[in-house]
Order: structure tokens, then C-alpha cells, then sequence
């Protein structure tokens, strides 16, 4: 059994607790965190620290805090030669104190606290220094999720830059169609099917093969048309740099 203590009670670390916990081949020997509260209800209290000097020994340490406190964290950890590996989709395992074995276990998903995700099929992208730890953490994320990688920091950053545009920026697309929906009265559920159509498209389609609308089109009097409605200046900005975008990609 993998003995294992996260570091960490923000989105990422939710959901990790929850799927640590209830994996028979894994020990949640412990959390950390710097307020109890934050955990309630998600862990027994007798596992939950807020002193660093309290923590406990284990196979690995899961770092899963904001980017910018990583390496700040890593030097409070109380022990040496330890697996510590952390889940940033950018930083480089190199910024945690070398005292410990280092490496990266990056869940590649969107995590909000209020919504279930199954960690089957979240993808694990992990990298390790040393090639003997990068077993155990493999085993680990087997443990967890149907879909394990060995993928390197150059790779992994370009990872997550690609998430951030099919996810985040997908995601405030959205947001900008609600706004419209909303001010027009109209229900935004009725785009539902379309969005849904669009993601199933692209499992057997590449993207460019699926781009439809006036942009890939060349029908500038549609798009004449849909710049001269949009009032708000960064949404009609924002409609004629993902034109050009999409007219750019089709000449490729």
C-alpha cells in the first residue's frame, strides 16, 4: 500500500483527498493544511495538520497548492531523500529544494470544488528526476485514473497552454454567450445541443476538419453583420480576431 500525505486544500487537493481516500491500495496517511476548516467533512480530522513540523513519514508527498508558493512550501517539508512531486501543469520540478527526490503528478483537468469529477479518466501527466521514482509514481497514478503519461516539462507546459485555450478561454466563450443570450431574453439552454455537438465532433474530426460559421466561410456580409450588433467593444474585437484566426488556419 502507497503511504501518502498532501500538502495542500484548494481545488485540486478536494478532489485528490476524495479519491485518495477511497482507493483500497492507497494510504491517505495525512493532509495539510493551514486551516482545518477547510477540510470539513472531507477527511478525518485526526489526519489533518496545520504545522508542517507535525507531518508524517511516507512514500510520497503531494504538493497541491498555487504555483507560487510551491517552492516556499517544499523547503518546510521536515524530511529528506522523500518522493515530493507537486501538480502544477507549469512549473519545473527543479524549484522544490533538492533535499528531496523530485517530480511532477499533473492532473490535467478542471476542477471546481462543487463539481464531482471521476479521476478515471482525468489524464495524469507525470515526470520524475530520477527514473527509479518515476515507477512508484506511476503506480500511484494507475491507482487513481485509467490514463497515465510519461511527459516531460517542455511537453507539459505546452500542455497546459493548450488547456488553457480548449478550456479557459472555451469556457469565457461561453460566459460572452450567456451575456447575449441574457440582454436578447433568450434562454442560453437552447445553445446546449450546439455546444455539445461541437465537442462530440471533434472525437473523430480534427478541429479544422469541424470548424464551420461565416469566419471558415469568407461570408462577410454575415460577418458585416454580426460586428455592426455587437455594442460591447472587447466582444467585437474579441469576434474579429477569431475571424482572422480561422481564415489564417484554413489557408495553412
Amino acid at each position: 500500500m502507497i503511504k501518502v500525505v498532501l500538502i495542500g486544500s484548494g481545488n485540486v487537493a478536494s478532489h485528490l483527498i476524495q479519491s485518495l481516500k477511497n482507493n483500497n491500495s492507497i494510504d491517505l496517511v495525512q493532509v495539510y493544511t493551514r486551516s482545518k476548516k477547510s477540510l470539513e467533512n472531507k477527511i478525518d480530522t485526526t489526519k489533518i495538520t496545520t504545522e508542517f513540523s507535525s507531518l508524517k513519514e511516507a512514500d510520497i508527498y503531494i504538493i497541491a497548492v498555487s504555483d507560487k508558493v510551491i517552492e516556499d512550501v517544499s523547503n518546510q517539508i521536515p524530511f529528506s531523500n522523500k518522493l515530493v512531486v507537486h501538480t502544477s501543469g507549469t512549473m519545473d520540478y527543479k524549484i522544490m529544494n533538492p533535499k528531496n527526490k523530485r517530480g511532477v503528478f499533473y492532473p490535467l483537468q478542471t476542477f471546481s470544488k462543487n463539481k464531482e469529477i471521476h479521476m478515471q479518466s482525468v489524464p495524469f501527466c507525470l515526470e520524475t528526476e530520477n527514473e527509479e521514482d518515476y515507477n512508484v509514481l506511476e503506480i500511484l497514478a494507475k491507482n487513481l485514473s485509467k490514463l497515465v503519461y510519461k511527459i516531460d516539462g517542455k511537453q507539459r507546459k505546452s500542455l497546459h497552454i493548450s488547456a488553457v485555450f480548449v478550456s479557459n478561454f472555451v469556457n469565457h466563450i461561453y460566459h460572452i454567450g450567456h451575456e447575449l443570450c441574457k440582454k436578447n431574453n433568450v434562454p442560453f439552454a437552447i445553445l446546449q445541443p450546439l455546444i455539445e455537438e461541437t465537442a462530440n465532433k471533434i472525437k473523430t474530426l480534427t478541429p479544422l476538419q469541424a470548424q464551420t460559421g461565416p469566419a471558415i466561410r469568407n461570408d462577410e456580409n454575415i460577418i458585416e453583420q454580426h460586428l455592426e450588433a455587437l455594442q460591447n467593444t472587447t466582444y467585437k474585437d474579441l469576434y474579429q480576431k477569431l475571424t482572422l484566426s480561422i481564415q489564417h488556419a484554413k489557408k495553412l
